[in-house]
């Protein structure tokens, strides 16, 4: 990844990186920059997106130590590292002294944290741990993954209650466990402990040299350069005898910080972009402010106003896949703050990464938005890790979000179904009325749709379709999670099949909210063909300017299509009924506006389409919210 020592390991989903022994410190590069060492390879788990443990998640690990061994002893003073991996909720491999030494998971049916302790915890803990000790004889050949009967057991130290993490040890070994019961009845159990893993401790790494921010850009600041450098040449001959003004899309958090200092590399005095969604941290509003003045940068701010709380109520809680939120108070302000500011167009640099998420992995260095027509945006930091991002911001001595002192991996809307469990329980304790109002909305959404509590309390209501790690909590709990918490519904009364009149036809019926007259369906009808609407009776006829077929859609939600051949049919359908649904549920971000060539649309009080100027060309269909989660609000 962009000259970083990381190789992948396909087979076994692994990422190996290097750490320096001698610096105490992680290498991003070939070597380090202090001592000149090639360091010693480690293993994470993939995707490898490494970050530092920073603030009140280093206390946090420092504290589930001391919770269970009784002493957080040489993880003081030195600068640990996370690792994201696969799980319920929050889940993050602990790294420390160049090994994994446990895992660290966010349980959300006791909204709390827990530690897995791995093996190099294990060794580097046994010597000094004074509590959830455990020694036993007995038993032998391979033990990895065995449980140990009461009767094996020698010797307990310390209280623990049962699922706690142990220390277990046999003669000359040892390794990391898990306790099936409390100490207190532990010998009389049939199955005492879980061994996750049991070896003949390895030398261990005497550096207790302390390790801070300073020490890791020092080891590093080489590939930090050199990161910087290739970065800022990328976006200079880019720009290059372009006319356009460079602009930063500053969100407030990490990557566009980082992204902020190459593109200063470029332009002394670049202007910054700021959404704000109106569900904003009063920390991130703060901070975006501060940094605009503090670097004397221009900033101008697409403002989305109420524009959430006005949709939320009809479209329900935006999920992982059901973002409606993003292009009602993301997609719909930037759009119009561009075609104000940038008529002629703007190039903007912006902090994407791909190991940010599977939708990124591929992005490249530019990439255009076919609903903001006036942008080009550039990515000079898409291969970069979590880790290097930090590297740099610290190099350059740039101010960053306090919120990332307070448990935040990601920093966005605060409500935002992509947040953990572990980060909205901790905007609980730092905001309590902005976590209410949530809440208090779930828990009425919930009732009204017949959920049961735990779809507001434990985050069901993140996902429209449950993924597997969700549905298997869910069955666990015994929770039915079944009603439907759609917008609209359908049902079909005939497939696409032959009509005796000649052709096929379709039928159905659809319910979904009256936000509007049922006269909206005629401007919204108009953008796929030719149509006639009565309003004495409430229906609309559409015939395709093709000639291949015709559709009939009446206010009690009927929807009856004929068309020369069974495609045909289902084509038409479909675009009827996704047309239907705008009509009564257009949030009017105006993203069509911008989208069609013609320039025949206009968004006030509903969505209107001037006939004379509409071609049918279907782009601004495309460009539609509504019509694009069509699956999800069905």
């Amino acid at each position: 990844m962009h000259g970083r020592y990381m190789n992948r390991n396909v087979q076994h989903s692994k990422v190996v990186y290097k750490w320096c022994d001698t610096c105490g410190t992680l290498i991003l590069g070939k070597e380090c920059s202090e001592c000149n060492s090639k360091g010693r390879d480690f293993e994470v788990n993939s995707p490898g997106d490494i970050r530092p443990c920073m603030g009140s998640d280093a206390e946090l690990v420092r504290s589930l130590f001391k919770k269970y061994f009784g002493t957080s002893g040489s993880l003081n003073n030195r600068l640990m590292f996370l690792n994201k991996v696969a799980g319920e909720d929050r889940t993050d491999e602990i790294i420390a002294y160049g090994q994994v030494i446990g895992v660290l998971r966010f349980e959300i049916v006791t909204s709390s944290y827990a530690l897995d302790l791995r093996q190099a915890g294990a060794e580097m803990f046994s010597g000094i741990a004074t509590k959830n000790i455990i020694k036993f004889e007995g038993m032998s050949g391979h033990l990895k993954g065995k449980s140990i009967p009461g009767e094996n057991v020698t010797e307990i130290i310390g209280e623990f209650s049962e699922n706690d993490p142990l220390i277990v040890k046999k003669g000359g070994k040892v390794g990391p466990g898990v306790a099936l019961g409390k100490n207190t009845i532990l010998k009389s159990l049939e199955k005492a402990v879980r061994i996750k893993d049991l070896m003949t401790p390895l030398e261990p790494n005497n550096n207790s040299k302390k390790t801070d921010y300073e020490t890791f850009v020092k080891t590093n600041k080489g590939h930090l350069r050199s990161l910087e450098s290739n970065a800022s040449s990328d976006v200079k001959s880019f720009v290059k005898g372009k006319n356009q003004p460079l602009t930063v899309s500053f969100s407030g958090g990490k990557d566009s910080l980082a992204a902020l200092g190459v593109a200063m590399n470029v332009v002394k005095n670049p202007t910054l972009m700021f959404i704000n969604t109106g569900l904003e941290f009063p920390e991130t509003l703060e901070y975006v402010k501060k940094v605009s003045k503090k670097m004397n940068l221009a900033l101008y701010v697409a403002d989305a106003g109420d524009a959430f709380w006005k949709n939320v109520g009809t479209f329900g809680p935006p999920a992982k896949d059901f973002r409606w939120c993003c292009k009602v108070c993301k997609l719909g302000p930037i759009t119009d703050l561009i075609s104000e500011e940038f008529p002629h167009g703007t190039i903007t640099v912006e902090g994407n990464r791909a190991l940010e998420s599977f939708a990124r992995s591929n992005i490249g260095f530019v990439g255009k938005n076919p609903f903001v027509p006036n942008q080009t945006a550039l990515n000079p930091i898409r291969k970069w890790s979590a880790a290097e991002v930090w590297g740099y911001i610290w190099m350059k001595g740039l101010e960053y979000n306090p919120l990332y002192e307070k448990g935040f991996e990601r920093i966005g809307c605060h409500l935002c179904a992509s947040c953990l469990s572990s980060e909205w329980k901790e905007t609980g304790v730092l905001h309590p009325a902005i976590h209410s109002e949530w809440e208090d909305f779930l828990k009425d959404y919930a009732k009204s749709k017949g959920l049961p509590k735990e779809y507001a309390e434990m985050g069901f209501w993140r996902w429209k379709v449950l993924p597997p790690k969700m549905v298997k909590l869910a069955e666990g709990m015994d929770m039915k999670m079944s009603a439907s918490t759609s917008a609209a519904s359908m049902k079909m009364l005939k497939g696409a099949s032959p009509c005796a009149a000649g052709g096929y036809s379709m039928e159905a019926v659809v319910t979904l909210p009256r936000n509007r007259d049922f006269a909206a369906i005629e401007d919204s009808l108009r953008t796929i063909g030719d149509v006639r609407y009565s309003e004495e009776f409430e229906v609309a006829l559409l015939k395709l300017k093709s000639g291949k077929g015709t559709a009939k859609l009446f206010g009690g939600g009927q929807v009856s299509i004929t068309a020369k051949n069974a495609a045909d049919a289902e084509d038409m359908f479909e675009r009827s009924v996704k047309a239907l649904l705008r009509s009564q549920m257009c949030t009017e971000c105006g993203i069509c506006v911008k989208a069609c060539p013609r320039h025949a649309i206009k968004v006030s009080k509903g969505f209107h389409v001037d006939k004379e100027r509409c071609i049918s060309c279907g782009k601004c269909e495309k460009s539609c919210m509504v019509m694009h989660y069509f699956d999800k609000m069905v």
